[in-house]
């Protein structure tokens, strides 16, 4: 029954937003099985999980001292069969020895010898059962960046000791960027719960980017971006691939042949014309496909001086070994470009975003390939002499606006690769060494479309799955 009240969008928003904000000053509720449910420090369930993983940990570790949580970061859990905790934390180094069992241990006053680690814990509780299991452990030792002049977003934040009036600033602030994202990016959403739903994983996004901000070694800055009304789950569902990640539908490559020229203190091989314009690949899995059309363009245009834009829609219709939308390999793209002669061009056959039944002419090839091969495994070896470089990695992050990033080995785990991009350069920015990303998620992503990563530390699986078409 209508009773003639109409709520205006920007009153039922800001109640909405009060309402979550609320919500997180006080223990949440469990959620629908399988949703997950952000904790606050004081649940019990968590302290539970918290003192479980302590324990474990101690048992596991060769350290003299016994370590306790010096920080929770962040913790939620989730209905699967039982309790699942995922848990965020600095441990810390206590005065007391293993061997000594006391009932209290008081941290170390001295900050250098806390020995502080960022640890992530999943533990999986059956109450009824009472039983309790580590499903993940994860450490990093802690570092602490050096200060140094970037342009970082600050963050508003809540904690149950800020008065109500800062709660109410909190809710027009974030408003007021929800408001200058969904003009930025054009989004419209088809109602009032929909709205309310993005406005909400739009928040929690926000605390995620705030989270990366601050524990990042590097001078990237994190923030609002055009995925930040996703969940990670639809982020990866829409924009990654999974099957990089699967060694059983990796074609096997020769290796390429060494290089012994030196390399130079920097390179890049957008200031020598070899780089087309940054592409968007859309809602579909097809980075396995711009990588490779991307090297491809590189090495035509280090043998014939050309540079054409090359299509990835032949490959995403014509490929069969791969799964065009749902993900692919850059070792069967090269294969099934050689079968098929070559590669037309954009303007030829012109991109979709979606599977198409083949259209391929073999007189419009403009681009051929005879082979290829898989490039060292040493950072810092040749991957970068001979031309842009197709690789893959673990996900240029979902929230990362600019500068070099540098984020924690826990948060980059290099046998969880899903996104394929192409290297195109290196050098260094305030005393921080890079490589230049070209990614495929259009040009207002990052920096126009380029991605920053910190060089040295084969960070994100850079490494792992290098590899070069070879044009003769």
């Amino acid at each position: 029954m209508d009773f003639g009240f109409r709520c205006p969008v920007i009153l039922c928003l800001t109640l909405a937003v009060l309402a979550s904000v609320l919500a997180d000053l006080d223990d949440p509720l469990m959620g629908a099985p399988g949703s997950s449910v952000r904790l606050s420090e004081n649940d019990p369930g968590l302290k539970k999980a918290l003192k479980f993983a302590e324990d474990r940990y101690n048992m596991g570790s060769n350290t003299m001292h016994v370590r306790r949580v010096s920080k929770i970061l962040s913790a939620s859990k989730q209905l699967v069969k039982g309790i699942r905790y995922s848990i965020m934390v600095e441990l810390s180094n206590t005065q007391c020895k293993k061997a000594a069992r006391l009932m209290t241990c008081d941290f170390y006053p001295e900050e250098h010898n806390l020995k502080t680690e960022v640890c992530v814990f999943e533990v999986w509780d059956i109450p009824w059962e009472r039983k309790s299991t580590l499903l993940k452990q994860k450490c990093q030792q802690a570092v602490d960046p050096k200060p140094v002049e970037t342009n970082k977003v600050e963050f508003l934040s809540l904690s149950t000791s800020k008065p109500v009036e800062h709660v109410f600033s909190f809710i027009l602030y974030l408003l007021g960027q929800f408001k200058e994202f969904m003009v930025r990016y054009n989004r419209t959403y088809s109602s009032k719960e929909v709205t309310e739903r993005r406005l909400r994983i739009f928040h929690e996004n926000l605390k995620t980017a705030e989270k990366l901000q601050s524990l990042d070694l590097g001078t990237a800055e994190y923030g609002v971006t055009k995925f930040s009304d996703l969940t990670e789950e639809e982020f990866r569902t829409l924009y990654l691939n999974p099957l990089l990640s699967q060694q059983k539908f990796q074609r096997s490559m020769k290796p390429a042949a060494m290089t012994h020229s030196p390399a130079p203190p920097s390179w890049d091989w957008r200031e020598h014309g070899a780089v087309s314009p940054v592409k968007n690949q859309g809602m579909c899995g097809s980075c396995w496909a711009f990588s490779v059309t991307g090297n491809i363009e590189g090495q035509w245009f280090v043998k014939t001086g050309k540079l054409v834009s090359l299509s990835e829609q032949e490959l995403v219709d014509c490929d069969t070994v791969d799964q065009a939308c749902g993900g692919g390999l850059p070792s069967n793209a090269y294969e099934a470009i050689e079968k098929l002669g070559g590669l037309e061009t954009e303007t030829d056959y012109s991109y979709t975003g979606k599977k198409q039944s083949c259209d391929f002419t073999t007189d419009k090839v403009t681009a051929y390939i005879n082979s290829s091969v898989e490039l060292s495994k040493d950072e810092n070896g040749d991957i970068y002499l001979s031309n842009p470089t197709c690789f893959s990695l673990v996900v240029c992050p979902q929230f990362y606006r600019k500068g070099v990033s540098h984020p924690l080995k826990i948060f980059c785990n290099p046998w969880m690769i899903d996104h394929a991009v192409l290297l195109v350069g290196y050098g260094e920015r305030q005393g921080k060494p890079f490589w230049a990303i070209k990614n495929s998620w259009g040009e207002d992503y990052g920096e126009q479309g380029y991605y920053y990563l910190y060089r040295g530390s084969r960070l994100c699986g850079i490494n792992k799955m290098c590899s070069s078409a070879i044009v003769n």
